[in-house]
């Protein structure tokens, strides 16, 4: 079915702690399934939907790290993290009648497909949810930076970040009660203010590829859907007014 939105393509960022619903740690199955529901939603518009999901759920590497592990050995354990997370969210997405398929930048043939670039695009072509998992492959880059990456190498018309709040604020809402909420932001705004959105190489690679970052509550029953059809709240972070 051909897209009604101004949106052909796009790649969804959330964290892994969006995947936690009330625990401290680890996947609900319940959350995993709405999550899942919100991006089957957006496929029914005629969307491509490719997807980057964090692993801070299971494991976080900078957090690791701190402690007093190796950071490259941390981040690489973080990158696993993430695999479980696609998995997780391809099996509910494929549950809910949905095609999906994980491409991970660490190659594990026996789970997954390995990410090429080409393949993905022909996935969503032919209607399927592409979840790229494993971040770039490489330490000290974040899940963020992944997602601006994918993007760019698909040819998005956008990357939405999925959060626990309906935009951008100037500081956080739920600690800042006169918080201000921005409808609209530029990349240089975003790094001038160092606005916690996105980590500043994330927001310099969406920035030189000219797509924008639309920031919203995935926690909201629709609201990626809306979004996606032009509705909703949400901040949009790009080169001009």
């Amino acid at each position: 079915m051909p897209s009604t939105s101004s949106y052909q393509r796009v790649l969804l960022k959330i964290s892994g702690e969006a995947l936690m619903g009330a625990r401290e740690f680890g996947l609900d199955p319940h959350t995993v399934e709405r999550v899942g529901r919100e991006i089957q939603a957006v496929h029914e518009l005629g969307i491509q939907v490719c997807l980057v999901i964090g692993g801070g759920n299971i494991f976080r590497g900078i957090a690791g790290a701190a402690q007093g592990m190796q950071r490259a050995s941390a981040d690489y354990m973080g990158m696993l993290a993430t695999v479980i997370n696609a998995l997780a969210m391809q099996n509910a997405l494929e549950q809910l009648g949905v095609n999906t398929r994980v491409q991970s930048a660490i190659p594990m043939a026996t789970v997954c497909e390995p990410y090429i670039r080409r393949r993905a695009q022909r996935h969503m072509e032919k209607g399927r949810v592409v979840i790229f998992a494993a971040g770039t492959g490489n330490p000290f880059f974040t899940t963020d930076t992944a997602a601006a990456l994918r993007a760019s190498e698909m040819g998005c018309d956008a990357l939405l970040k999925g959060t626990k709040v309906d935009g951008v604020y100037s500081a956080d809402p739920k600690t800042t009660p006169d918080a201000v909420r921005y409808d609209h932001l530029t990349y240089l705004d975003v790094l001038s203010r160092d606005l916690k959105v996105m980590d500043a190489s994330a927001v310099s690679l969406a920035r030189e590829n000219h797509i924008p970052i639309l920031v919203f509550s995935i926690e909201k029953d629709g609201a990626f859907a809306e979004v996606m059809s032009g509705n909703g709240k949400f901040t949009i972070i790009s080169d001009g007014e």
